[in-house]
């Protein structure tokens, strides 16, 4: 074993120092545990592939106009825009 000297943020101690306490292991104990959990993982990291299936939602129902539907959601989007910069004021 070597011995070494580490600094160590304050927050990561507490949570060594509480992890120490309630497993009744030492703290070095502890440190070792987490460092060879983390040295291990950094070499086995998960390579899950993250897949999507897409999905149809079919085709838009004959006599709508989707450039009109895009003008009212630009108007009412422009109305809240207008209507949260009257409260500021």
């Amino acid at each position: 074993m070597m011995r070494t000297t580490l600094t160590i943020d304050d927050q990561i101690m507490a949570l060594l120092k509480e992890k120490a306490h309630n497993s009744g292991k030492s703290l070095k104990q502890v440190v070792n545990e987490a460092l060879s959990l983390g040295i291990n993982h950094l070499e086995q990291p998960d390579s899950r592939v993250y897949s999507l299936q897409p999905a149809s939602l079919g085709q838009p129902g004959s006599g709508l106009n989707l450039e009109k539907a895009l003008e009212l959601a630009d108007e009412m989007e422009n109305r809240a825009i207008c209507d949260k910069l009257e409260q500021r004021k």
